[in-house]
């Protein structure tokens, strides 16, 4: 069997679709319009992951006030651009720029206070914002950063065209990814296959993962049949130890993100994302005078 080739098999585990979530229109920052998949009324969290975000205009005015300084504490952000530049400074005097295809990985930890603003005044911007939580062990760490410009992502193609793009975590031909040393495991593949052609990657079973489909349709594969995942729809995968699927007559480019759970109790405000009330009260108050 060629390596992408499927053939339903009852002795193996596939994942299948447990619940497809079309979003939620809304805005944040001071005014980015956006669409939240998850921590939505739809779907709150998907342990370890608490908000999933994506963000796309060629309307200025729909990102142009950008995320002005806000706080964080408890969690990682994960920013990853399709198109456009956004400026990222904080309170401890780090800046960079994330541009079309880069990512920034950021571990908030015991606190930190950053911007995230547009750095264009035309075009397209696109890309998401994924909120990973962290576990109650590593809350309270220094904040860490993970930046990679997307020449420095390993990019694997496959013969039939299947094309990888390897943020972290890795593939079933062991392609790694740059961003390591994540707590929670976590693989994050941009992956594009052309139309009719077919993915089979192993995904282990401890890890809850999803599937965002960016442009085209996937349908996964199992001994039951298909369902497909489209544009702008985000798919949560059920338990299982393989990923497969097809691509719609389009072809497709989807994001699949997967990690391992935390089974931990979640109190979140805003921000702010720890175990207990009252870690929540002592971060507002931390925040309050000054201690970020």
């Amino acid at each position: 069997m060629a390596l992408d080739e499927i053939l339903p098999d009852d002795s193996v585990a596939y994942r299948n679709v447990d619940q497809i979530i079309t979003g939620q229109p809304t805005s944040d920052g001071a005014g980015v319009r956006l669409t939240r998949y998850i921590g939505s009324p739809d779907l709150n969290h998907l342990d370890p992951f608490l908000l999933l975000d994506f963000f796309e205009s060629n309307n200025l005015d729909d990102y142009i006030a950008g995320f002005p300084s806000h706080p964080h504490r408890g969690f990682e952000t994960v920013t990853y651009l399709l198109a456009g530049k956004i400026r990222h400074k904080d309170n401890a005097g780090h800046e960079g720029l994330i541009e079309a295809g880069g990512i920034q990985w950021m571990t908030a930890g015991r606190g930190i206070i950053h911007s995230e603003m547009p750095e264009q005044e035309d075009g397209r911007l696109a890309g998401f914002q994924l909120w990973v939580n962290l576990p109650a062990a590593d809350k309270m760490c220094e904040p860490i950063y993970h930046e990679y410009a997307a020449a420095e992502i390993p990019v694997e193609i496959r013969n039939n065209g299947v094309t990888i793009r390897v943020i972290t975590g890795s593939t079933s031909t062991q392609i790694c990814g740059p961003v390591s040393g994540v707590a929670t495991d976590p693989l994050y593949l941009d992956i594009f296959l052309p139309p009719g052609c077919y993915l089979n990657e192993s995904l282990p079973d401890a890890r809850a993962a999803f599937i965002f489909v960016i442009e085209g349709s996937l349908s996964l594969i199992d001994a039951s049949g298909n369902r497909p995942i489209m544009a702008k729809q985000l798919g949560v995968l059920s338990k299982g130890d393989r990923v497969a699927g097809k691509a719609g007559d389009a072809g497709v480019r989807f994001l699949l993100v997967a990690a391992r759970p935390l089974h931990e109790s979640i109190a979140r405000y805003g921000p702010f994302v720890m175990n207990t009330k009252a870690e929540i009260e002592q971060a507002i108050n931390d925040y309050n005078a000054g201690r970020f």
